[in-house]
């Protein structure tokens, strides 16, 4: 490939946005790396809530997909008046929504503790744990939102680095807090909430500053979102979904067999996160090239779906020329990478089909075509679900497993290239 002006817009934006989602787990990394020093219980309480988190705050990702489309749309039209709108209306939202996901929170977290599994004396840090970390919700979605919006105005460099320094407070606070004022578990909470706190307070100054946040707006004008949210809340959960179903039957396969799926998982978790760089630059690039030209958009979306072809080859190549090297920063113990062996195949070999789904998921958002999105995500989840039940039943092990996972990714890359080539969808 030719490097052009398109080029370099893209991994201007890309390079940003591969940082951010670099540096994004390391506020439960840095706290887990602490609290394993506190001893077996606190680390048991910390990936209860940890998870369950997670669970709670991947609902409200929508806000990030939902505004970065109709920001840069009103970016490319150079519209003020609906830049400012659409700006002003995902933070207003965020403040709703974060305000009431934290008071939710509040008041069942000693259910959703106990629903978790936490009971005798895992049951009494957990709850301290997740009710103080409950007060960063507010903060969450606020970043949540600014995500959304940098991105939407071309903007990765600014997430990056807050980011960056929000993880940072948190990996200096969290020894304050945990040991030399000897809060423990709760130490890594408070950490963690200042930490968000503080970058959320960073983005909403810095785009009340840009002028991006307005009066109350009216209620129906944040309808769109709310669509959006349920549209990818049946994306998500239906991906969830099946990803915890192939974890479920792994376990009935052995105790080797689930272990191996977690390394395999990880390092795909890896791969994915990588890839998604992309997908947020398509997510900017061509929403807001949507609103000056669609056939320049066109380009731009068929650009990165090149260069998203190119990196899966290239990441293919790294993973088999590291295929005896990888697994072994997980485990050391020889079924297991046995195991990991038996499949890694399947791995490598479908990382650049894995490239083009994550770049048309990118683009489909750009375009706004979340329920095309949830509809081919409910479809190919529920192939690969069926693969992932029969696999145990017919002795398929591992490799039935991780066929399941490659049949979920062959059903959306027909799903999306139907849509893309066929029904001109973007």
């Amino acid at each position: 490939m030719r490097l052009g002006a398109l080029d370099r817009e893209i991994f201007r934006l890309a390079i940003p946005a591969l940082g951010a989602l670099a540096v994004e787990p390391l506020v439960s990394m840095v706290d887990t790396a602490f609290v394993g020093r506190l001893g077996s219980t606190e680390l048991a309480a910390l990936g209860i809530t940890t998870a369950l988190l997670g669970l709670f705050f991947v609902v409200f990702n929508f806000l990030a997909y939902a505004t970065t489309p109709r920001v840069a749309y009103a970016l490319g039209r150079n519209d003020r008046s609906a830049l400012r709108a659409r700006t002003s209306e995902s933070l207003w939202l965020a403040l709703i929504l974060g305000t009431l996901a934290t008071l939710a929170l509040e008041a069942l977290a000693p259910v959703l503790v106990r629903l978790m599994g936490a009971s005798g004396e895992v049951y009494a840090p957990a709850l301290g744990y997740l009710r103080l970390r409950a007060l960063s919700g507010l903060a969450i979605l606020i970043m949540t939102a600014a995500q959304g919006i940098y991105r939407g105005l071309q903007d990765t460099r600014t997430p990056f680095w807050v980011a960056f320094w929000t993880n940072l407070t948190n990996a200096l606070l969290d020894p304050l807090f945990i040991f030399w004022l000897g809060f423990g578990l709760k130490g890594a909470a408070i950490a963690s909430v200042i930490a968000q706190s503080a970058g959320a307070l960073w983005f909403f100054l810095s785009l009340r500053k840009q002028g991006a946040f307005g009066p109350f707006p009216e209620l129906r004008s944040l309808i769109p979102y709310l669509k959006v949210g349920g549209e990818m809340f049946v994306r998500t959960f239906s991906l969830v979904g099946a990803i915890t179903l192939a974890a479920a039957m792994a376990a009935r396969v052995s105790v080797t067999a689930v272990a191996a799926h977690q390394v395999v998982w990880q390092i795909w978790l890896f791969l994915a996160m990588t890839l998604d760089a992309l997908a947020i630059a398509a997510q900017a690039l061509v929403a807001k090239l949507r609103g000056q030209d669609r056939k320049a958009a066109r380009r731009a979306a068929d650009r990165i779906l090149g260069w998203g072809l190119v990196s899966g080859v290239i990441l293919a190549v790294f993973l088999y020329l590291l295929r005896g090297l990888l697994p072994r920063i997980f485990t050391p113990d020889a079924e297991v990478l046995a195991a990991v062996a038996a499949v890694w195949p399947l791995v490598y070999l479908s990382t650049p089909l894995n490239a083009l789904v994550f770049v048309w998921d990118g683009i489909f958002m750009a375009a706004e075509r979340f329920r095309f999105l949830a509809i081919s995500m409910l479809l190919a989840s529920s192939l690969g679900a069926f693969v992932f039940i029969l696999s145990p039943i017919l002795g398929w092990g591992l490799l039935g497993i991780w066929s399941g996972m490659l049949v979920i990714n062959l059903g959306r890359a027909a799903f999306q290239g139907w849509g893309y080539f066929k029904a001109r969808l973007v």
